[in-house]
């Protein structure tokens, strides 16, 4: 013998039943919910017809709630109640006052980005927290994946054979920022330090600087191209540590505009091809920014899972991302 089916109840007869409860009548219960009397009389017949018994019995000229009606109504408190908190939360997050945003960026952004978006987040949408972790891109990419991140700050290299956007972003939304151009870090002193731009070719025989392991990558495939390999004597991730040992005249470096917005000496926009040949860094001796002549770059993207734009919170951040990474005015990207 097959078990019987439960009957199927709506939110709405459930109201019904409650008011009923609550206010004693028919008419009341039908002021109370805004409904006319034939409405109300309708949603109990329905309701009668799903569950095949009385939800109400005729005591004279009223009603009256039979013991079925009775159980009903002690679970429309229940389920009105949590419906009603639902709407309120949905609300809430409709309107931004609500929400949370798992965001995840590596380090060059850590210190540049991430706190302006922060900070515009919290400025704009006080009831919107957001969590930050520092990841590289094939990490970060991991981690929205893992729906462990909603966005993630990535980059890529033009012709990376390791770009973390291909295969392990397949099914992810991944969409492009801007440029963010690569510059050479050369000692004040360095015959090509006054260049309006710099060969790779011309700096083969110096000392190179190198940086996290990606960044060491892309290097190693710009100076093959440029026909040699270069002598990586020294390797730190610390932007101020390769500005340092760069103006010490140990080595030379490359590096993303993007790390220069961390210093407060070289000011609040990374440098470009209109930069001054000389920049004071923080307490080091000053250091020459020049960008490479064949416009190395590389590019910033927002990765996030299909469908993360219809979450509310996760849009805003979206598109407060996209507005503060925008080129400002004269080509120069906000950092």
């Amino acid at each position: 013998m097959s078990p019987v089916s439960p009957p199927e109840l709506d939110s709405q007869a459930l109201r019904v039943v409650g008011a009923l409860a609550a206010y004693g009548s028919i008419t009341a219960a039908a002021a109370a919910l805004g409904y006319s009397q034939p409405a109300v009389s309708q949603h109990l017949k329905r309701l009668e017809q799903r569950i095949g018994m009385a939800v109400i019995e005729r005591v004279g000229r009223g009603v009256r709630l039979t013991e079925a009606g009775r159980l009903l109504a002690r679970h429309a408190v229940t389920v009105s109640g949590a419906l009603d908190e639902a709407s309120g939360e949905l609300a809430e997050l409709r309107g931004l006052r609500a929400g949370q945003v798992r965001l995840a960026a590596f380090p060059s952004a850590s210190a540049t980005i991430v706190p302006r978006l922060i900070a515009d987040l919290r400025t704009r949408y006080p009831g919107v927290t957001v969590t930050y972790v520092e990841a590289e891109p094939p990490e970060a990419v991991t981690l929205v994946r893992d729906d462990e991140a909603d966005l993630a700050i990535t980059f890529s290299y033009p012709g990376d054979r390791v770009d973390p956007h291909r295969a392990s972003a397949h099914g992810l939304v991944v969409a492009t920022l801007r440029r963010d151009e690569m510059m050479l870090v050369l000692p004040t002193g360095h015959a090509l330090a006054g260049d309006d731009a710099v060969d790779l070719a011309d700096l083969a025989e110096e000392n190179w600087i190198g940086g996290c392991p990606r960044c060491r990558g892309h290097l190693l495939e710009l100076c093959e191209h440029s026909g040699f390999t270069p002598r990586i004597s020294y390797e730190t991730d610390n932007t101020a540590a390769v500005l340092g040992l760069v103006a010490a005249g140990i080595g030379v470096a490359m590096l993303p505009a993007l790390a220069f917005g961390s210093m407060p000496a070289v000011g609040s926009e990374p440098p470009d091809e209109s930069a001054r040949p000389v920049a004071s860094v923080g307490a080091h001796p000053p250091v020459s920014i020049r960008p490479t002549r064949a416009r190395d770059h590389r590019t910033l993207h927002a990765v996030t899972v299909a469908g993360a734009a219809g979450v509310p919170a996760i849009a805003a951040a979206l598109r407060r991302l996209v507005a503060l990474t925008a080129p400002a005015p004269g080509g120069v990207a906000a950092n």
